[in-house]
């Protein structure tokens, strides 16, 4: 019988496994710097350079300064060594999960600010183009100025009575941290939906489909209200 030829094992796709996490522990408590150069260069930099990456592909963060993403995750992987000591596994938190959520803080300022100067850069008529990758437009100004009024109107409202309408106490914190958008819509630059996503997990705790339902139905009392609005000149509520 001929021997049949051995199967290649699978790479695992899990790049941070408890093996980093235990590394990351022993980096932080390695008082020598050439044994925690050693730590970091053979468990720590791919787990950070893969996690870097995966975030912003994940989410798209694609305003960039750089040609090459690779010199962007360098600045990003410089500033997570910066931030390295303050781990503390004591508190209960992964380090994935921990170092995660600055690299997300970090792209999402990063990327915010890039988009700015993109804007800055772009032709007004092209901003208003129907189908923009840049904006939304609602018309001219005094649609603009309309909307903002009816949007004021909407979010005392919504909050005012934010318990009758998500009577469950997690309904309504979600709603109320998407509501916090609207409140700080002058100062806040969503560039993708996923970024806002982000924002609002920021906030409250709770997995994307959830704050998909909870904003659904918020945009249901916005579109119904706001149809009422135009015809008539003032708002219902």
């Amino acid at each position: 019988m001929e021997p049949q030829p051995r199967k290649r094992r699978k790479k695992s796709k899990n790049y941070f496994t408890q093996d980093t996490e235990n590394a990351i522990v022993r980096y932080n408590n390695e008082p020598d710097s050439e044994v925690r150069s050693m730590i970091y260069q053979q468990e720590i930099h791919y787990p950070f350079f893969k996690l870097t990456q995966n975030i912003i592909h994940t989410f798209k963060f694609y305003h960039t300064e750089v040609e090459n993403l690779e010199h962007l995750q360098h600045e990003i992987i410089t500033f997570l060594l910066s931030k390295m000591h303050l781990f503390d596994p004591t508190r209960g938190a992964k380090a994935y999960s921990y170092f995660g959520t600055i690299v997300k803080r970090w792209l999402i300022l990063y990327n915010t600010k890039n988009y700015q100067k993109k804007i800055k850069k772009i032709p007004a008529e092209e901003l208003s183009k129907e189908g923009s990758d840049y904006v939304y437009s609602m018309g001219d100004d005094s649609v603009k100025s309309d909307l903002d009024k009816y949007i004021d109107l909407f979010v005392k409202h919504t909050t005012k009575n934010i318990y009758e309408l998500f009577p469950k106490k997690n309904d309504a914190q979600i709603a109320d941290a998407i509501l916090e958008l609207f409140r700080k819509r002058e100062d806040l630059d969503v560039f993708n939906k996923k970024a806002l996503y982000i924002y609002i997990r920021e906030m409250v705790d709770v997995k994307t489909p959830k704050i998909t339902k909870i904003a659904n139905q918020l945009y249901e009392i916005f579109k119904s209200n706001y149809v009422f609005y135009l015809e008539n000149g003032y708002a219902r509520f």
